[in-house]
């Protein structure tokens, strides 16, 4: 068809229109069923009444009508019937010819031809971009246009082959090479542009292509993908034609640093550019975003931009974006999160007496690692240091070498970073002994009496022990009774015959109770922590065997194993754990529970939504809300061949670390990534093998097992990336780790490792790699035999919480006190057998 043979037809379409649709409504305006005999001037008069009050604005309507809102296509009118303004159709519309093509698949005279008739049929009508709704009848069919510019391209493959080295390249860029020489060849006077007498010429050299196409021609392309209409192809037209997309990215663009507080949210926007650019695919860690149902990733925008909401720490790290189908251009989004500093001082208040050294000690975390500073009633102590006064561990601890009662004031620890402060005071009143104030008597109680004491579980009973006199403050045997029911603690055999105690796992909750497991009495131990008596005992499923505090919920978990095989392990939690009393136990509706994992809190991380269980013949881990204890979701570790056996986590960078289970055929299984963000699995985490465990703070990662000779140690950084720091061969297999604050470095740990055979005790200095070993403790414990399935570590080290300075690990019949600040022994207990579940109850 020729091109005026083309507007001729669309003309006529165009103005048939109005007829067509009177015919299919017959019955809404006068203006749509003219009669044959109507005269012409009855016509125009109307359509000039037509123009001067339907569309010349909202002049000389009626008042009611200014409020009134009518989409396109129609007006507001006052009803003959109600008086009340009502949207009409449009009767007519203006005079002009800008055809558009709309979705039903008509071709409009313009604009306000299609709302209207979308009014009049009473459906939704829009303006599509359809080349095939104009080219109705054409013999060149789009489907047709797009086979001939593929037999173009593969007639140019065969005449124009590509060198070695462009067959190298990605296939996208492969066609780039290969339209840019078709548009060479095609441009035989090398201008630049393409008219239609060279088209031709390529039609006439190519006869091939007419007898396979006989509608369409090259010449076609003016047609189709002339954009600006002037009877000339650019190369940038030819791009076009055939698709291909010309993207960049600035080199100063490929790696973006986006930073963003805490809770707040933010958006990241991808810089590759170009024409015809496909979608964007946003990754973090090699997996898809844009086709996950994410709670905190939900919408992409008009952009593609990736929207986070309520940033966290998990959120921090690598995110990349490149076009659909495009991955060699790529750029990359670093997200950093910054945290309000978060403090704690210790102690609250102390009495002292003249003389004697005093300390002040302030824990602060965030990020970045928030500045300390000291205030002494209001006062900078800065300017006040000397031997008497003096800072220690970046400024963590103000020490006091010898008070005097001129020391007495408020001290006020200020943690400062980029985006935030928090501060709090600790007290210090110097006083004679003899004058016994109330401050002093406080101090002297909270500090020796309840708190700061190791409560050990023994085959001899419950002993309390102050790790700083080193002695037993209290012993309650197995024949105390418990409060409640007045059971003994440990109830004797029939006839009076004597048995140890047997415990499996305690936890401390909030430092009010200790909740302690008797597996073999099939029930749980609340121990009131100020009274230091058993309050009451709650019956549970056989055998007890593991009990977590899940803090953010207030609820203690337990596992039972049913019996000594496991088969029949139940899983159950008790709620209201604090209040001591009224507690509920719920039985889950988890069946087959090998193990669970709860992350811990810290002073960033105050709440917890999620735990984990897994089973050992299971190769996956499920995930489930705490607070509802329902299943939300499995994931499947069967690719990676692992059956979870522990895990641990980091809330730098979201990363849960899990163990898989050791085969007897195979050597040690490296541990898996699981991306909290995502809930994928990332993939080996390096080829770090054993269990993992955390710094408190999240920073560290030490990973051992009691088979292994090799210890690990790995660092999250401020960017949520996992960096190997050293790994370290031991003698012998690891037992258990603890951590403790370094008393040099603010912001460093040191970790305590048992030996699995040995008595020594091995300490790390993280940061730095230093290590020592402590001599002369005697030999672990026993190994447990197989009837107590629910034993843990043969030899555990526990830690004295966030300021204490001391460590426990039990021998074979005593107990060791280590003092980490001097890393040293502090003391033997002698006397103590089968202390191998210990609970520390302290300052927070």
């Amino acid at each position: 068809m020729k091109p005026g043979c083309f507007w001729l037809h669309l003309t006529l379409l165009g103005a048939s229109l109005p007829a067509a649709l009177g015919w299919m409504n017959p019955g809404t305006s006068r203006g749509l069923n003219m009669g044959v005999g109507e005269s012409r001037e009855e016509e125009s008069r109307r359509l000039e009444v037509t123009r001067r009050e339907g569309l010349s604005g909202h002049r000389g309507l009626p008042a009611s009508c200014r409020k009134k809102f009518c989409s396109h296509g129609s007006r507001c009118a006052l009803s003959r019937e109600t008086g009340e303004p009502e949207c009409r159709c449009l009767e007519a519309c203006s005079p002009s010819y800008v055809p558009v093509c709309g979705s039903d698949g008509r071709v409009y005279e313009n604009h306000c031809e299609l709302h209207r008739a979308a009014c009049l049929l009473g459906k939704k009508i829009v303006i599509v971009h359809s080349k095939d709704c104009f080219l109705k009848g054409n013999p060149c069919t789009m489907a047709d246009y797009a086979r001939l510019k593929k037999a173009l391209l593969a007639l140019q493959t065969r005449l124009q082959p590509l060198h070695e080295g462009d067959s190298r390249q990605d296939p996208a860029s492969q066609k780039r090479l290969l339209v840019e020489s078709l548009f060479k060849d095609v441009d035989v006077d090398g201008d630049g542009h393409l008219s239609h007498s060279e088209l031709a010429q390529h039609m006439l050299k190519e006869q091939g292509l007419k007898e396979d196409f006989l509608g369409c021609s090259p010449g076609d392309l003016l047609r189709f993908d002339d954009d600006n209409k002037d009877g000339l192809l650019t190369l940038h037209e030819f791009y076009t034609a055939f698709q291909v997309v010309q993207l960049s990215l600035a080199p100063e663009e490929r790696v973006s640093v986006a930073t963003v507080t805490v809770g707040l949210s933010t958006v990241l926007t991808c810089a590759v550019r170009g024409d015809l650019r496909p979608p964007i695919v946003w990754k973090r860690n090699g997996l898809a975003l844009n086709f996950l149902d994410l709670e905190d990733i939900n919408d992409f925008g008009e952009d593609d931009s990736l929207y986070i909401t309520k940033v966290t720490t998990i959120h921090m790290g690598n995110y990349t974006c490149h076009a659909s189908g495009y991955e060699q251009l790529f750029q990359t989004h670093v997200l950093q999160v910054n945290v309000p500093p978060v403090i704690r001082v210790y102690p609250e208040t102390q009495a002292q007496e003249p003389g004697v050294a005093a300390s002040l000690r302030c824990h602060a975390e965030g990020i970045p690692m928030p500045r300390i500073t000291w205030l002494k009633n209001g006062m900078d102590v800065s300017t006040q240091m000397s031997k008497q006064l003096s800072l220690l561990a970046n400024g963590s601890e103000l020490h006091i070498g010898s008070v005097r009662y001129e020391d007495t004031g408020a001290y006020t620890c200020i943690a400062k970073n980029e985006v935030g402060v928090d501060e709090d005071i600790s007290s210090l009143f110097i006083e004679d002994s003899a004058r016994k104030t109330l401050a002093n008597i406080l101090w002297r109680e909270e500090g020796l009496s309840v708190g700061n004491m190791f409560y050990i579980f023994s085959d001899d009973g419950m002993i309390i022990l102050h790790p700083v006199d080193c002695e037993i403050q209290r012993h309650l045997k197995p024949t105390e009774k418990i409060f409640m029911s007045y059971e003994e603690i440990c109830p004797q055999r029939e006839g009076g015959a004597t048995q140890p105690c047997q415990w499996a796992s305690a936890v401390n909750v909030r430092h009010r109770y200790i909740y302690v497991a008797q597996p073999t009495l099939s029930r749980v131990l609340v121990v009131d922590v100020q009274a230091q008596k058993v309050l009451q005992s709650i019956g549970v499923d056989p055998l007890p065997a593991k009990l977590s505090y899940d803090k953010s919920h207030d609820q203690v978990w337990v596992l039972s194993w049913g019996n000594v095989h496991k088969s029949q392990p139940s899983l159950q939690v008790i709620t209201e754990a604090s209040t001591g009393q009224g507690q509920h136990l719920i039985r889950t509706p988890f069946a087959g529970v090998d193990d669970f994992f709860i992350p811990p809190t810290n002073l960033i991380i105050n709440h917890v939504r999620f735990g984990f269980i897994f089973n050992s013949s299971d190769p996956a881990v499920h995930k489930v809300d705490l607070e509802t204890l329902m299943l939300l979701k499995t994931i499947r570790l069967q690719s990676h061949g692992c059956l979870p056996q522990a895990m641990a986590h980091t809330h730098l960078g979201g990363y849960f670390f899990i163990q898989c289970r050791q085969h007897s055929s195979s050597p040690a299984a490296p541990q898996l990534l699981l991306d909290s963000v995502t809930d994928a699995v990332v993939g080996p985490n390096g080829h770090v093998t054993g269990t993992p465990h955390t710094s408190p703070d999240g920073r560290f990662l030490v990973s051992a097992a009691s088979s292994s000779p090799q210890l690990h140690v790995q660092e999250i950084t401020l960017r949520g990336e996992i960096q190997t720091l050293y790994d370290l061969k031991v003698s012998q297999g690891v037992s258990d780790v603890a951590f403790q604050p370094s008393f040099t470095q603010g912001d460093q740990y040191y970790v305590y490792a048992t030996l699995e055979t040995e008595p020594d005790l091995l300490f790390l200095e993280l940061s730095t790699g230093k290590t020592g070993m402590l001599k002369g403790l005697k030999e672990p414990p026993a190994p447990a035999g197989p009837a107590r399935a629910w034993a843990g570590p043969r030899r555990i080290v526990r830690d004295s919480g966030l300021f204490g300075q001391y460590l426990l690990t039990p021998a074979r019949e005593s107990l060791f006190l280590i003092n980490a600040r001097q890393n040293a022994p502090r003391c033997e207990v002698a006397g103590v057998k089968g202390g191998t579940t210990v609970v520390w109850v302290g300052e927070v």
